[in-house]
């Protein structure tokens, strides 16, 4: 009888240690890591290049472009990116920004947030176009649309016209670059008054710039390091 009531006691004991406190809900608490800068600049340029697969099979894109530039502070100029079409070609300038975007065609500088400033990124954007036209000798007088996306991290406070589909120099969001690309081709093309490049000379262009692009790891180094220096400095790019 006794060995009985002993395992009655027994089984009522809990053979199992109290619980502990979930490790995981004392880590939720714990701030997540940021996402670095250069990994920001990966994500936001490729979802450029998803904007830019969408374009017609007759268009082609140059990304990442770096070529020679006597009138650059660096001797060189790196563009985004460069989009061939029959109907002109649009030099893209993308921006990772956070804030209002404030600014004039005719300002030097524009404001993010006003809390710091920014080279006009139409002005820096001119300087790309200038380069690219210097190494297209037989391209002179095709039609040059300076496009600069912004991420929709932004908000726009900028000339009414620069978003306008007639202008020549338009401002846009990441996940809309394609569209404006298609609607301003659509544009130039119900204008009929430049003419068309061909395939021949899409891919003629294309080659160009593609044997033009300085891939020398140093050398781009160093171009970043001056932009970086001159930034610093200028409040530019």
């Amino acid at each position: 009888m006794l060995k009985k009531l002993m395992s009655i006691f027994k089984s009522d004991t809990p053979d199992k240690k109290p619980t502990q406190p979930s490790k995981t809900k004392t880590s939720s608490s714990k701030p997540k890591p940021k996402v670095q800068p250069t990994r920001i600049g990966e994500l936001g340029e490729h979802k450029i290049n998803i904007q830019l697969d969408q374009l017609p099979k007759g268009c082609k894109y140059v990304s990442d472009l770096m070529v020679a530039n006597p009138k650059s502070r660096t001797g060189y100029s790196q563009i985004d990116h460069v989009v061939i079409t029959p109907h002109g070609l649009f030099v893209i300038e993308t921006k990772n920004y956070n804030g209002e975007i404030k600014g004039t065609r005719d300002n030097k500088s524009w404001s993010v947030s006003n809390r710091f400033k920014m080279y006009n990124p139409f002005m820096q954007n001119y300087g790309h176009i200038q380069a690219i036209k210097s190494l297209l000798l037989d391209y002179q007088e095709s039609r040059y649309i300076s496009l600069v996306s912004f991420t929709m991290r932004c908000r726009f406070s900028v000339d009414p016209e620069l978003r306008k589909i007639q202008s020549d120099e338009l401002i846009v969001y990441d996940v809309e670059l394609s569209e404006y690309i298609q609607r301003k081709m659509n544009r130039i093309q119900a204008e009929k008054t430049e003419s068309v490049l061909t395939e021949s000379d899409i891919l003629k262009i294309y080659q160009t710039l593609k044997e033009a692009n300085i891939t020398d790891p140093k050398i781009r180094a160093e171009h970043v390091e001056k932009a970086g220096s001159a930034g610093k400095t200028k409040n530019i790019k």
